[in-house]
């Protein structure tokens, strides 16, 4: 059973992020500030969820959050940072967009660039364990998959609308037969050896 917050003595935000290991398309990042005798059954990591539970499980954050909020950072700034900075630069964008500042931050992960006036904790894995991390992994993941879908409709050869810009098969192959959209992340790799790997593994390469 996951744990409501870090600690109780200050206003916690749990903190995390969607989209870090994709070739296109923004990081996105929640911050969610539960009420103390907040319950969902099925809260949890939203990568152990269904779509639909995820869907299911939004409204109700949304709806009974003490605050939350969603921001992105997208792909040219991706590679002007890198990566690791888009994501903690997209988790200090939604901490800055609560209706109500937290006191405390429980960041999912093992590192983070301290905010400047907000203490912090980072936990390995954490959104399997409170879930003021857990609830912002679900609307990180939902309100980015939810914007891939839209701007998979201009580039439906890469078929976002079902890999939202992670490295799949088709993603990778798509990309290297059409080239890169203005979504994508010019530094990510997309000729990875490990493609001919999952060819073969697939059945689409000879072995």
């Amino acid at each position: 059973m996951l744990l409501n917050c870090y600690q109780q003595e200050l206003l916690e935000a749990g903190c995390d992020e969607a989209g870090r290991g994709c070739l296109a398309g923004p990081v996105f990042a929640a911050a969610v500030i539960l009420p103390k005798d907040f319950v969902a059954g099925e809260l949890n990591d939203s990568k152990k969820l269904s779509h639909n539970q995820r869907k299911a499980l939004r409204s109700i954050i949304e709806k009974e959050a003490i605050a939350w909020a969603v921001a992105a950072v997208d792909n040219v700034e991706i590679d002007k940072i890198n990566i690791l900075n888009a994501s903690f630069l997209a988790m200090h964008l939604a901490v800055e967009q609560l209706s109500i500042q937290p006191q405390y931050l429980s960041i999912d992960g093992n590192r983070f660039k301290a905010h400047p006036h907000i203490p912090h904790v980072c936990v390995i894995k954490g959104d399997g364990k409170y879930l003021n991390i857990a609830a912002a992994s679900i609307l990180a993941k939902t309100h980015r998959d939810e914007y891939m879908c839209t701007i998979g409709q201009e580039f439906p050869m890469y078929d976002w609308q079902q890999n939202k810009g992670y490295p799949t098969i088709m993603h990778r192959t798509a990309t290297l037969t059409h080239g890169f959209t203005p979504y994508h992340r010019k530094t990510f790799s997309v000729s990875n050896p490990q493609l001919d790997l999952f060819l073969k593994i697939d059945g689409l390469a000879e072995i």
